[in-house]
């Protein structure tokens, strides 16, 4: 277990940050032969798995998954950053310091200074980072990259949406639901792990990075010795999935028409017309309809957070969605 204690000044400085890099490192762990991923990412795995098996630019990856190493230690993964372009962090992986990483290399693999995989990192960090960012890239150019545009807005979406819940409704909304493996019991954030850690308030700045693949696997930095970087999933992974099945007995589709029941229903919470666009698969313009009909009806709402203006649900559209579910109306609203 993982105990992070934040008074009001941790708290304050607590930020959300993008880092593909880290989305990146999760897809591989996602993409592992032995993983049954979840359905919105089966069309994605079987052309990673395909990028994994034939590119040989990833031969420095294939060492460290290799045998059942299945975690990187943290001084491989740069700080986040908040970049959305994943030459930044890999240039940051490039200009890692030698000696933290002989330092850390020997602190995460203790007594395996002598295995091939770990040699290079102990014997020259510069040219072992080098080519663990070259081959990075290449996973990325084969795996991520034609998805990256549909993910970037996932994660940015996350990071208003989550920086608007902090800012209105404070820290207890911004804990809640973020981590199935985490518990917040103010003023302590917990992380369920199979190692024990206390960090006192101030000790290490808390980050928090939305990721559309942590399904992979969840990141909790600890090496760093500033930053404590924790890793939470994005909504909307879903936009990855395969086109979706008419919903059977769709009531709500036979009262609007089947789209505009499905942008309803994709309004858990607030979300650009872009974002709707990634996750339905639907062109922006068609959503962009759909919603000015929504709004009209003043079932949805609308706005603006910087250039993005948001869309989510009244208390109306949420009635209307449990009503025709059969749930609870009043709680619904409440």
């Amino acid at each position: 277990m993982i105990r992070i204690e934040l008074d009001e000044a941790a708290l304050g400085a607590t930020r959300i940050a993008i880092s593909p890099l880290r989305d990146a490192f999760c897809a591989m762990h996602l993409a592992l032969p032995a993983r049954n991923p979840s359905w919105p990412y089966r069309q994605w795995v079987g052309r990673a798995r395909e990028v994994w098996r034939e590119d040989d630019r990833l031969r420095p990856l294939w060492d460290l998954f290799a045998e059942g190493r299945y975690e990187v230690s943290d001084f491989l993964l740069p700080r986040p950053v908040g970049t959305v372009h994943v030459q930044e962090e890999l240039d940051l992986l490039r200009a890692t310091d030698p000696e933290f990483v002989r330092a850390h290399a020997a602190v995460c693999y203790p007594g395996m200074a002598d295995a091939p995989f770990l040699r290079p990192y102990l014997e020259d960090p510069e040219a072992a980072c080098a080519a663990l960012a070259d081959a990075y890239a290449a996973y990325w150019e084969g795996a991520i990259e034609p998805y990256w545009p549909t993910m970037r807005r996932l994660v940015e979406d996350e990071v208003l949406v989550r920086a608007r819940t902090f800012a209105t409704e404070g820290v207890d909304a911004l804990f809640t639901g973020l981590e199935t493996r985490a518990r917040w019991e103010r003023p302590v954030l917990e992380l369920t792990k199979y190692y024990e850690a206390e960090y006192a308030a101030g000790e290490r700045r808390l980050v928090l990075v939305p990721l559309v693949f942590a399904e992979g696997c969840r990141l909790y930095s600890t090496d760093d010795p500033e930053v404590l970087a924790v890793s939470f999933q994005a909504r909307g992974a879903a936009a990855l999935r395969e086109p979706a099945e008419p919903v059977a007995e769709d009531r709500l589709g036979l009262m609007l028409g089947r789209g505009r029941a499905a942008v309803l229903r994709e309004l858990a919470g607030p979300l650009t017309t872009a974002g709707l666009a990634d996750r339905l698969g639907l062109a922006p313009s068609t959503v962009s309809e759909h919603l000015s009909v929504l709004a009209e009806a003043a079932v949805v709402t609308r706005h603006r957070v910087g250039r993005s203006v948001y869309y989510q649900l009244t208390d109306t559209g949420r009635a209307l969605l449990a009503l025709l579910a059969g749930q609870d109306v009043l709680g619904a609203v409440a």
